[in-house]
Order: C-alpha cells, then sequence, then structure tokens
C-alpha cells in the first residue's frame, strides 16, 4: 500500500510539474492557447472529485453536520493560507505578487504541495480509485500553476535550471505529506474522514475562487463553449475512475 501511495503522490505532485516543463518549450502563443484548456480542465477535475468522490466518501462516515463543517474549515484554511504566505493561482504572466515575492510562492508551492500530498495519501487508503481521480485532479491544477509560477522566477531573476530545480523541490514536499498521512493513519484512523472533507473544501476553493475567476476576468483566452466542454469533460473523468 505504501509503495501505492507513494505512486500516486508522485504522479500528482511530480506529474504535473514533468507536463508544465514540456510545455515551456513550447512557442508562448502555443503555450498561452494550452494553458487556458489546461485550467477549465482542472476546474472540472476539482469539482468532480470534491463533490462526486471526497465529500460522499466522507459522509459514509460521518454525520452530514460534522462533513460539511470540516468542509467549511477547509474552505476557510486556505483562504487563510493564501493570505499567510501572500500566494494564490495566477494563471497569467503579469501577476505582481509573485514578482514582489518570488520566494513566498516557493513557501507556499510548499505548503500547498505537502496539503495536496497528504490528500492523495487520504483518499488512497480510503480506496484506490479515489486515489487515483483525486492524484489526476492535483496534477491537472499544478500543471497551469507550475507553468505560471517558473516563467514568474525566472523574472525575479532565478536562471531557468535554478527555477525548475526549485519548482521540483517545492512539487517533492507533496510525497512527503502523502508518507506522513500514511504513516500516521494507523494510530488515527478516524481522521480520514475528516482529512477527505476537509480536502473537499481546498478544492472547491481551488476550483471556485482561484480558477473559475481566472475564466471570466479576461486573464485567459478561451470561448465560453469551449470552457464549459472542458469542465465537463474533466468531471467526466472522475465518473470514468
Amino acid at each position: 500500500m505504501l509503495a501505492v501511495v507513494i505512486g500516486l503522490s508522485v504522479l500528482g505532485s511530480i506529474g504535473g510539474l514533468i507536463v508544465a516543463s514540456c510545455l515551456l518549450f513550447l512557442k508562448g502563443s502555443v503555450r498561452h492557447t494550452l494553458v487556458p484548456g489546461l485550467i477549465s480542465y482542472a476546474v472540472g477535475t476539482l469539482l468532480g472529485v470534491a463533490v462526486l468522490a471526497l465529500l460522499p466518501e466522507a459522509l459514509a462516515h460521518l454525520e452530514a453536520r460534522d462533513a460539511l463543517i470540516t468542509l467549511l474549515t477547509g474552505i476557510l484554511g486556505f483562504f487563510m493560507l493564501e493570505k499567510l504566505v501572500i500566494w494564490h493561482h495566477c494563471h497569467a504572466d503579469a501577476c505582481d505578487v509573485h514578482d514582489r515575492s518570488a520566494p513566498l510562492i516557493l513557501v507556499g508551492g510548499a505548503v500547498h504541495n505537502f496539503a495536496d500530498g497528504a490528500i492523495i495519501g487520504a483518499a488512497v487508503l480510503s480506496s484506490l480509485p479515489l486515489g487515483i481521480s483525486t492524484a489526476l485532479a492535483v496534477a491537472a491544477h499544478q500543471i497551469p500553476q507550475e507553468v505560471t509560477d517558473y516563467a514568474i522566477l525566472l523574472r525575479a531573476g532565478y536562471s531557468p535550471r535554478r527555477a525548475l530545480t526549485m519548482n521540483a523541490l517545492t512539487a517533492a514536499t507533496g510525497i512527503l505529506g502523502a508518507i506522513v498521512v500514511y504513516a500516521t493513519a494507523g494510530s488515527m484512523p478516524g481522521a480520514l474522514p475528516y482529512l477527505l472533507s476537509f480536502a473537499a473544501g481546498n478544492f472547491l476553493y481551488v476550483a471556485m475562487a482561484d480558477l473559475i475567476p481566472g475564466l471570466h476576468s479576461g486573464t485567459v483566452n478561451v470561448g465560453s463553449v469551449r470552457q464549459v466542454i472542458l469542465i465537463a469533460l474533466g468531471i467526466a473523468t472522475v465518473f470514468a475512475l
């Protein structure tokens, strides 16, 4: 089971970075066309996993009130995390907060990736299909984030190799998060449903507070029909797993 936990945490944390690294070799015009589509797909996977997978699994073991209170705590917790580290998803080339605070991007990214890894670990321990869909959702929303963070670190004066290395190190904290959950789950088995509900709140926050506003604001250039299709495709992927 540990091998599965580590493998899916690698898929979620490092997989997104690998795809993002490949996108960086493409021409800027091509990348600007692909990344918005990936954001739409990520919205679908995050919403699908949160509402159709993580929350139902939590409700199977918790009273509805407890599960929903934990979900709200997850939403507020992620909001506070962003405020504390001055870090948020930014999927356009211009992001003043990132430009002024490149080191904090790395700190925030490490914390976020650790949390994602912990979520994947908890999902795998609940069921393998849930772990797979959760890892996919994490990887999907990591891709546009890693592309943007890499570009911002370059503008902050990092060399291409150093920027990629630092992003890889922050992504690797996801593996650590998954291992920590695996190692502690035996002593706190009742905590897993709460973690899943908390994770659902995190995913809903990322999708609805960070990603969807970008699709509306004009910072990404994707037609409305194409957005809806790609969001639906992300949700359909969760159904298929």
